[in-house]
């Protein structure tokens, strides 16, 4: 039986490259699902996403009447994880389909990884710190400022997507998102 994976793209110039973490994620067994904010899916080539995936990139909560196309998530991993979307998770909010995902994620006991991507200055609001501890508090494995990760100067992140390491993203699922 495979896994499931939803990926979760955020308004970042390093969502482009997402087909990357799709790709060694469906290395490692894991059927992957695109899920982005409607400022993440400015960054995305959805067609080549959704041939990539066999999944429609989903961007928009669904209609009441209309059926799931996704299968159920069994992990996520949010990057690049924008500081609004850290912010409004915290706070729990669900304006939009990615937030309402991964703070269900949270209710649901899910391995979730986040991955921030952005400049020192935005880094530097004091709510965006404690909305990382919080979120790590709640089980959410936050993965910032590490060793290749580090936050960027501003208006520099456009030159940095391709070295956004997602590989450390995928490393950093829980022992309990790799075994059904």
């Amino acid at each position: 039986m495979s896994r499931v994976l939803y990926a979760i793209a955020c308004g970042s110039p390093a969502a482009a490259r997402i087909g990357r973490l799709v790709g060694l994620a469906q290395a490692e067994g894991w059927e992957v699902c695109v899920i982005a904010t409607p400022d993440g899916a400015k960054f995305l080539d959805l067609p080549a996403l959704t041939a990539m995936t066999g999944h429609p990139v989903r961007i928009q909560y669904k209609n009441p009447q209309d059926p799931d196309v996704l299968p159920a998530p069994d992990a996520m991993i949010v990057a690049p994880a924008t500081v609004n979307t850290i912010n409004k998770w915290a706070a729990g909010i669900c304006d939009t389909l990615a937030l309402g995902l991964i703070v269900e994620g949270i209710g649901l006991g899910l391995p979730i990884v986040a991955m921030p991507f952005t400049n020192r200055a935005h880094a530097a609001h004091p709510a965006f710190g404690e909305n990382l501890a919080r979120l790590s508090s709640w089980g959410v494995t936050v993965l910032w400022d590490t060793t290749g990760h580090r936050p960027h100067e501003p208006r520099a992140g456009e030159g940095l997507i391709d070295t956004f390491p997602w590989e450390q993203a995928l490393a950093a699922l829980p022992e309990l998102a790799t075994v059904r």
